[in-house]
């Protein structure tokens, strides 16, 4: 994998891009050029990457197991370390909701599955310090 960055125009942001040039924008704080106008910060990314990790294990599971998933939100908690910097993720509660007909048990077999021993977003956070957590809903469609 080769990953590029660059300031964007406008000072206020990185555009990353990968071999394929597809591109994101990583939102600069205040204090190196960027504003507080918004925009997704690089340890946001990280979080929205333990989300993403996971999602592709969690679907691709339930589909081995025949289960019919017509959507899945995943909603995050996450907290950092309140200590000088660096401040490294501390925690997160990972809430899945897996909507259609899907059986409850094999839901949070696949959540913790994934949690515990395929993603590498969790395993790389968990290796950082952070104590990760997660549930399992099931909406029956």
């Amino acid at each position: 994998m080769h990953i590029q960055l660059r300031l964007a125009p406008d000072g206020q942001a990185m555009i990353g891009s990968n071999d394929a040039g597809d591109e994101l924008r990583i939102a600069l704080p205040e204090i190196a050029g960027g504003s507080d106008a918004g925009g997704l910060r690089a340890m946001q990314l990280m979080i929205f990457s333990l989300g993403a990790c996971s999602a592709v294990d969690v679907l691709s599971i339930l589909k081995k197991q025949r289960q019919q998933v017509r959507d899945l939100h995943i909603e995050i908690e996450a907290h950092r370390f309140k200590k000088p910097l660096p401040n490294p993720w501390e925690k997160a509660h990972l809430v899945f909701t897996v909507f259609g007909q899907v059986d409850q048990q094999k839901a949070e077999k696949a959540v913790s599955m994934s949690i515990e021993k395929y993603c590498s977003a969790s395993e790389t956070l968990r290796l950082a310090g952070a104590t990760i957590t997660w549930e399992a809903r099931v909406v029956v469609a």
